[in-house]
């Protein structure tokens, strides 16, 4: 029998999920103007604190336009938090670089991001795991 998805269990857990999507944006954006950063550019510098990228590959990990990437590369760049540098496989395409600065002030936003740690921390790394599946399950991912 399936679930109607206006069951009172359905309805709780979307809710739930609202919230807690809500308050981890509400402190990212705290943790990112901290370091004199909006939201967008703290998210693109994690983002490459990770690997460098192309501004077409940021945008599509970010679900949105390249142009609004180009302006937001920029203006990490200015701060000197980022450069452009030639992909080595394809000098044609530039990569967005974190510096030494950048890669520093992405750890200290990382490290300042209590909302997301603390409460998994409350859970088993079962209750993690199982979690970990579930979403992945329901964004169409295969679980680990």
């Amino acid at each position: 029998m399936a679930t109607s998805r206006t069951d009172p269990l359905t309805l709780e857990v979307v809710e739930l999920i609202g919230t807690v999507v809500a308050r981890y944006y509400e402190e990212y954006e705290q943790a990112a103007a901290q370091h004199a950063l909006t939201g967008a550019q703290a998210r693109v510098l994690g983002l490459l604190s990770l690997e460098p990228l192309p501004m077409r590959r940021i945008a599509q990990k970010l679900k949105c336009e390249p142009s609004n990437i180009t302006g937001i590369v920029d203006r990490l760049e200015a701060r000197g938090l980022v450069e452009r540098r030639p992909a080595p496989d394809d000098r044609r395409v530039k990569l967005a670089v974190p510096t030494e600065e950048g890669r520093a002030v992405a750890r200290r936003l990382r490290e300042s991001l209590d909302f997301a740690r603390e409460p998994l921390g409350e859970l088993t790394e079962v209750e993690r795991a199982l979690l970990r599946d579930l979403l992945k399950r329901m964004l169409g991912a295969e679980p680990a």
